[in-house]
Order: C-alpha cells, then structure tokens, then sequence
C-alpha cells in the first residue's frame, strides 16, 4: 500500500497550523476529496475517509482494494478542533457520499451544513436520516446558494452523461466555490459535454480539481475525465492551476498522472500534483 504524505496525527497539525495562522491552503484527502482551509476557517469538499467500499464489495467479483494509506479517520477529524462551514457532495456515489464519513463530521460539527444537489434530497435522507434535513443545502445546475461569505454555484456534470430526474434537476454536480480572493472548481465525477467548458468560462477559475482515472468500460462503473482530457478542460476554461484526483484510491479503477502532467506541459498549463495528505498552500 502507497504511504500517505502525511496522515493522522501530523496531517491534522499541519491543518491546525495553517487555521491558527490564518493562512490558504488545500489539502488532498484522496480519491476527490480535498480540505480547503482559509482565514481560520474550512470546507470540505466530497471527503471518503472510510473503508465502506472495501468492506462492502469484499469477496465480490468487483473488490475495491485500497492503494493508497487513509490519510485521517473521519471521527478523529471531526473531533480535531477544525470546525467546517460546509461540506459537499457531488452525488450519491458513496466515495463521493460516505454516510460512514458524513455522519461522524455532521454529528460532532452542529454547525455544518451538507452541500447537495437537490435531486438527490430523498436519498440523503434516508442515508443520514431527518435529524440532518434541516443542514442540508440544496443546489442543481445553474443555481448558487450563500454559506457565510461563500457563493456555491452549481455545474451540470456527466458521469457518463448529465442525467436528470422527473423534476430535471441534474444528479450529478460539480461546485464553483467563489471565497475571498480565490475561485475554485470541484467538478465531482465528470465527462465532458457539450455545456461544460461554456458554463465554466463566466467564472474566472483560479484552481480546478478534476478526476483523471478516465472511462473503461470493463470496469463495470460510470467513467470520468482521463488524464488528457483533464488537462484540456482546465486549459480551455482558463483555469490559473489544476490539480488531478480520483485515483490511487481503488486498485480496479485508477490511473496514473503522466498522461495528465504530459498534456499540461504541452499545453503550457499550469498544475500541481499532490500525494494524499499533501498541503498546496493558494497563493493567488
């Protein structure tokens, strides 16, 4: 198994430091989950910081064996002192809505609010249960909400196609999160589409976080950006920065960043590639 850069009792000394200090800066918590503190204040962005997933399809002709070291325990980060404005989830998918890691921040942080798209309202609900309904933020496609002093507007995603319920409210999201001086954009599990580069361009996108473990078929699960594609999107939408996620999480569905880091030098895009647990501190 790969080590974690740093994890658990020095992975949250450092998060500590950083919101003692007042300083920017994210943090990669694995798969697409990210830690983004700034002013002494944080967000959480898609976190899975269980082993759910490989306890569930253990002794299945689908396992999700873990690559990467757990860089913190849910329990242990809600109890560290770092209280969380808001947390997303881009949709249901459970390494991107983990009730094992939502109910553990949600209990011990009564101030947070769940960031999610409205057409997944119903199944929330019955996976946290009602005493978290009325910290739930709802968002779809084309429509901003406010925590705080930070704008949350929502972004169509495709994963493999931008699929709507009976009401045409999009199930899967990506967030543009407009805080202070920074602009981030968090595009959950996508493809691209023919709405996604316009959508983004109205934003000026400081920082974009994009998977990168591509479309395969054989493995039997929904696709996303590969490596190339990741860094055109990002080069194509302006993005100042790109980092890539969503691999080195589960043995059957990942990729490694050389196609990516290849296609940003040839683009002359700018990107950081991060190991879990790793801190990029945001100097725009």
């Amino acid at each position: 198994m790969k080590p974690a850069f740093q994890k658990d009792d020095t992975f949250l000394a450092d998060v500590l430091r950083v919101l003692g200090s007042g300083g920017r800066s994210l943090w990669w918590l694995g798969q697409s989950g990210f830690l983004i503190a700034q002013n002494g204040r944080a967000i959480l962005l898609d976190p899975y910081l269980s082993d759910s997933l490989t306890k569930k399809y253990a002794n299945t002709d689908k396992p999700h064996v873990r690559i990467t070291e757990r860089v913190v325990a849910p329990g242990i980060l809600a109890a560290s002192g770092a209280d969380f404005d808001f947390i997303t989830s881009s949709h249901n998918h459970t390494d991107h809505f983990d009730p094992d890691t939502l109910l553990q921040l949600l209990l011990i942080n009564p101030l947070t609010s769940l960031v999610i798209p409205v057409a997944n309202r119903e199944v929330s609900n019955e996976r946290l249960g009602n005493r978290f309904s009325s910290r739930l933020r709802y968002l779809d496609d084309g429509a901003s909400i406010v925590v705080g002093d930070i704008e949350i507007h929502g972004i169509a995603s495709a994963h493999n196609t931008v699929e709507r319920d009976q009401d045409g409210h999009c199930r899967f999201l990506g967030y543009v999160i407009r805080w202070g001086p920074i602009t981030i954009y968090h595009s959950g599990d996508t493809m691209l589409h023919d709405q996604l580069v316009p959508s983004l361009r109205r934003f000026e996108i400081d920082l974009a976080l994009l998977p990168i473990n591509g479309d395969k078929p054989e493995r039997r699960v929904a696709g996303n950006l590969d490596g190339p594609q990741a860094a055109k999107l990002a080069h194509l939408i302006g993005a100042r920065c790109v980092i890539p996620c969503h691999y080195d999480m589960f043995e059957f569905n990942t990729a490694t960043p050389d196609e990516f880091t290849a296609e940003c030098e040839h683009l002359g895009q700018a990107y950081v590639v991060l190991r879990a647990g790793e801190r990029y501190d945001l100097s725009f």
